[in-house]
């Protein structure tokens, strides 16, 4: 019988001894040399010694400061769950619409929390607040300012509209006239108000939440397409489960009033959004996630049902907001799942379906799903 520890054999022996060791039970005679280095050790030694898991913890560490942003989001969706029961999904793309610096649509029948939600968001970003009721007889003036005439020494000064704010509500946008809706065509893409020569920047950070109610006819005025690709995301907001809508009647069946928005902590200041930020856009993604985002957004524009397909900010949009999500969920890289959570609430605003397709019943979400099935996930 052979001698495991035969200093006169071969070292080609060794080798292949070592090679066709038992796995069971064969390193609990095995001796290591003093010149053998930790990283050659069997994987059952390093097991055993605990440097196994410290090795394998380092490869999947993110190098970015990502707990900071788990923090934020973990006390932000405590203090809107307060008010808003269920409607998670929402939820996260809200702060995945903040963390990429993007305005937001929601959209929703009646009674939903949409605007309710879009309070409580407000409320934990400790920055300025205004809310605009978008109704049909509004002015364009009413929303970005006018001059006015200073009678002391003869001159007009401009005096800004509520729309000079870090977070704006705009409360059911669809109500107002074409020209009014115009009006945040400038704000909402380049963050500024130009007016009477004048170029006036917004302040960090300015984000648009808009409400829109889609079943209503009367009194209402459809957006233009230029406004709705302006918006990040459009999150249209479903009924609440039965199990969700029990717990809402139990939580306010001894309320009457309207719930009071004043206990609602403040969790975000402009520092800690314009680090988030940051820290979202030094999320990595490969060069072949890129490819697979621009893949989906060219197959809308040649596609046999749909009349008008996604432009390259909807290509943008999905980038910006795929590494949001990402930070979100605890990872310094982007995967295929990322883009395919994102895509649906980026292009469902972006994409007119034809007459064709309308009349078969297909939704658009149905045709974005198909879409993103069709194209080859990056390996």
């Amino acid at each position: 019988m052979m001698e495991e520890n035969n200093n006169d054999q071969p070292q080609e022996n060794n080798e292949g001894q070592e090679n066709n060791v038992n796995p069971i039970g064969a390193n609990e005679n095995q001796s290591v040399t003093p010149e053998q280095s930790a990283t050659d050790l069997p994987i059952a030694d390093k097991i055993e010694q605990g440097s196994y898991a410290s090795e394998a913890s380092s490869l999947f560490t993110p190098g970015l400061n990502l707990g900071f942003i788990n923090k934020k989001v973990t006390a932000t969706r405590e203090q809107i769950g307060n008010f808003v029961i269920g409607q998670h999904e929402m939820v996260d793309l809200l702060l995945i619409s903040i963390f990429s610096n993007g305005h937001v649509l929601l959209e929703g029948v009646p009674g939903v929390a949409k605007t309710l939600t879009a309070k409580v968001l407000a409320k934990t970003l400790s920055v300025d607040f205004s809310r605009i009721q978008f109704t049909p007889d509004l002015m364009p003036s009413d929303v970005i300012g006018t001059s006015v005439y200073n009678m002391k020494d003869g001159t007009f000064s401009f005096m800004q509209g509520p729309i000079f704010s870090n977070i704006v509500l705009i409360d059911e946008i669809n109500r107002a006239p074409a020209k009014t809706q115009a009006a945040l065509f400038e704000v909402m893409e380049e963050r500024q108000i130009s007016y009477d020569s004048k170029v006036y920047k917004m302040s960090f950070p300015f984000l648009v939440l808009a409400t829109q109610n889609p079943v209503e006819q009367e009194g209402t005025y459809n957006l233009p397409e230029a406004q709705l690709d302006r918006f990040l995301f459009k999150i249209k907001i479903d009924y609440p489960s039965l199990e969700d809508e029990h717990e809402i009647l139990k939580r306010y069946k001894n309320n009457i009033k309207s719930p009071s928005l004043d206990d609602v902590k403040s969790v975000f200041t402009a520092a800690d959004l314009q680090e988030i930020q940051d820290l979202v856009e030094k999320v990595r993604i490969e060069d072949q996630i890129l490819k697979y985002i621009a893949e989906i957004t060219n197959a809308t524009r040649n596609h046999a049902r749909l009349y008008l397909g996604g432009s390259p900010r909807a290509s943008l949009s999905m980038l910006k907001s795929a590494k949001a999500f990402a930070a979100i969920r605890g990872r310094d890289f982007v995967i295929p799942d990322d883009v395919q959570f994102v895509a649906p609430h980026v292009l469902n605003h972006r994409l007119i379906m034809t007459p064709e397709a309308e009349m078969e019943g297909m939704s658009i979400e149905e045709l974005i799903k198909e879409i993103v099935h069709e194209i080859e996930v990056p390996r």
